[in-house]
């Protein structure tokens, strides 16, 4: 009860209420209009900002165990009242109640990251039971259990399959930007995404004990290990508030002049100091949010200055995530790169998999005149099959080929892996014709900034779920030089508390759903917030909203300046207190003129931070208009189960299932929220 009491009283418009208050009594002050002291305008203030300050003080003191600074201000505030001087008590509460706003504006923790991540969580399964298949909830799914999978839906708990094959989308789990062929033996994990073909499954984990489940739980355990940031002046209470009462109990024995003791309460408070970090905390998130940079922590632009190390993901961070036709390569004299692009285009065009339409959208670009696929066939996992005027065409992995009794030299398909590069094997007839390969694009500005950090004295690391072929060929051509590839969100996460129990400070770099925990977990991280999962833009301290990672640099030198700037405030409201002390002992200020000496410190302290705002540190970095920047949103959702427009909206894939079409969608939007809520619905 007192902390809803205290919550509602500390809000944003009962502060903005009792700051009112305040006005009128200092305008009745100017104009020399007398009021009984019960009717002082400035009561607002004192039992708006003053009730919950002094609740908060005793919870602090009584159930915490805590000298905070809000007993010293409360102590001030019960002092005045005491003599009769409503204004300071008045005026020491309010900026008390200010501080803390501002403060929970910079420090404030979504939730709602956690709450997508469990919802990402499937509720039901099908079950096969003596050959019938039956819907069921996953709390009935018990370990052995063998489970139906059909294309387009989610894997409802940890399993190995026993029948069937497939290509299943696992980047919740390991951030991989292609779709893993699975056949029987393979492992599944709970929440990844069935791309083609049904699938039976035994289930082997459920529950807690699911991939999911503990991808979750990892989420939530680095969340509660986040120590809220304590204000400065709360560290100094413990000292601050004896040695207040001490000067003020002596000025006022050797003086014999209460009100010299109470003015040295009040111009004693730090609400200068309070308002020190938060201030300046405020500034630089404005300053970075106009260069598209939304920092979310003000303990993040604290610690970003002091970091040494740096790790990224790779798939959607330092590459686009989109694949590109890299190479296609002929080994049949008879064939042109065009005539190979022609043939593999033509038995693709029909195929779902992101391969192959990244091979027709390259024939498409080219403006080749794409032939209609005659018998074509698909195997899931493995590859298809047609017929066209070249002859009977296959195009898949190496096993597709074996089975069709085509050999293949490995020597090609080394080479494009060793490149990190994916490969789709095409054969003509009875032998192979040539092999396509395909690549993520490595964003423009990921060399330069990692050469940028390199020059800033911090180390560089590559932390990813993909092969180490592919993870090695990616950081060599950026210039990172160690690299750790195959990870699982808990071995990124395990990464990071390795590198921090070595004495560094790590800033994680991610854009997906598996990097969430370690994002967690870093003492600052930061998220693409354009093509990054909600997951991991709400797990981040910070996003970059139009993904340019080359802003980086910027932030470290943003971090810098803003530890400069609180430590000047913090100088200043500490000489201004030192000044107002000894002029409060000598009896130069009043209880009331001490509150306005107090309330001009603070006035100071917010100036010198406004300056932070508009101060240039990179004259590379331009800000942005967030208003018309557009970037893309994808979204997944069943066909006709959506509330939201679908006008301008790109269908960039579909599955057909036993219940109906579900597909995915692209549109673009300003950044911000508003201007496509219809999109979001």
């Amino acid at each position: 009860m007192i902390d809803e009491i205290t919550d509602f009283l500390f809000g944003l418009k009962m502060t903005i209420l009792s700051a009112v208050f305040l006005v009128i009594a200092i305008i009745f002050m100017i104009l020399g209009i007398d009021t009984p002291i019960y009717l002082n305008p400035a009561w607002g203030a004192v039992i708006i900002s003053g009730i919950p300050m002094l609740l908060l003080a005793l919870t602090r003191l009584i159930r915490e165990k805590w000298i905070s600074s809000a007993l010293l201000i409360a102590i001030a505030m019960v002092a005045s009242l005491l003599i009769g001087e409503i204004f300071a008590a008045g005026e020491v509460a309010w900026i008390m109640a200010l501080g803390a706003l501002l403060e929970d504006w910079t420090v404030e923790r979504a939730k709602k990251g956690l709450r997508n991540l469990i919802n990402l969580t499937p509720q039901t399964g099908r079950r096969i039971v003596d050959g019938v298949e039956e819907e069921v909830s996953v709390d009935e799914i018990k370990i052995g259990d063998t489970l139906r999978i059909l294309p387009g839906e989610s894997v409802p708990v940890d399993g190995e399959i026993i029948a069937g094959t497939s290509s299943l989308d696992q980047s919740i789990m390991t951030g991989e930007s292609l779709p893993i062929d699975k056949e029987v033996g393979d492992e599944v994990f709970c929440g990844t995404m069935n791309m083609y073909g049904a699938i039976d499954i035994r289930a082997t984990s459920l529950g807690e004990n699911s991939s999911l489940q503990k991808l979750i739980d990892l989420v939530k355990a680095a969340d509660e290990k986040q120590a809220p940031t304590q204000r400065i002046a709360d560290k100094w209470a413990t000292w601050l508030v004896p040695v207040a009462l001490i000067i003020a109990i002596v000025a006022w024995l050797v003086t014999g002049d209460i009100e010299r003791g109470v003015t040295v309460l009040v111009v004693f408070c730090p609400c200068a100091l309070i308002l020190a970090t938060p201030t300046a905390i405020m500034a630089a998130i404005g300053q970075a949010t106009k260069y598209g940079v939304l920092i979310k922590s003000g303990e993040a632009l604290e610690t970003l200055g002091a970091l040494n190390t740096l790790v990224f993901d790779k798939t959607g961070t330092l590459t686009y995530g989109n694949l590109q036709v890299s190479d296609v390569i002929p080994v049949n004299n008879d064939l042109s790169q065009t005539d190979l692009l022609k043939i593999v285009a033509s038995c693709e065009t029909l195929s779902e998999h992101p391969l192959a339409k990244a091979i027709v959208d390259r024939a498409k670009e080219l403006e080749m005149d794409i032939e209609e696929p005659k018998d074509f066939k698909m195997y899931p996992g493995k590859g298809v099959s047609c017929s066209n005027s070249y002859g009977k065409v296959y195009a898949g992995n190496a096993k597709f080929l074996a089975e069709n009794n085509i050999e293949v030299d490995e020597s090609y398909l080394d080479k494009l892996r060793s490149e990190g590069k994916a490969a789709i094997i095409v054969a003509l007839n009875d032998g192979v014709a040539g092999f396509v390969g395909l690549s993520d694009v490595i964003r423009e500005d990921s060399q330069n900034m990692i050469q940028s950090l390199h020059d800033l004295g911090t180390e560089t690391i590559l932390l990813t779920g993909d092969n180490a072929e592919t993870a090695n060929y990616f950081a060599s051509q950026v210039g990172i030089g160690k690299v750790y590839g195959n990870l699982l969100p808990e071995e990124k996460l395990s990464w990071i508390e390795k590198l921090k129990g070595e004495g560094k400070k790590v800033c994680m770099i991610g854009d997906g759903v598996n990097d969430a925990p370690a994002l967690k977990t870093a003492d600052v991280s930061v998220a693409m917030g354009s093509v990054g999962s909600d997951v991991a833009i709400e797990a981040a301290d910070i996003a970059l909203l139009g993904d340019d990672i080359g802003k980086i640099p910027y932030l470290k030198k943003l971090s810098n300046s803003t530890l400069f700037t609180i430590k000047a405030n913090i100088a200043i409201s500490m000489t201004i207190n030192a000044l107002a002390i000894v002029c409060s002992v000598l009896g130069l200020l009043n209880p009331v003129t001490g509150a306005i000496v107090h309330n001009a410190g603070s006035c100071l302290v917010v100036l010198n931070a406004a300056l932070l705002y508009d101060r240039k540190f990179d004259d590379s970095i331009k800000k942005i208009d967030s208003e018309n920047l557009e970037h893309s949103h994808y979204h997944f959702h069943t066909d006709g189960e959506h509330t939201h427009s679908h006008e301008g909206v790109e269908i960039i894939d579909e599955i057909v299932t036993d219940n109906g079409v579900k597909h995915m969608h692209a549109h673009k939007h300003a950044l911000s929220r508003q201007s496509c809520e219809a999109y979001h619905n």
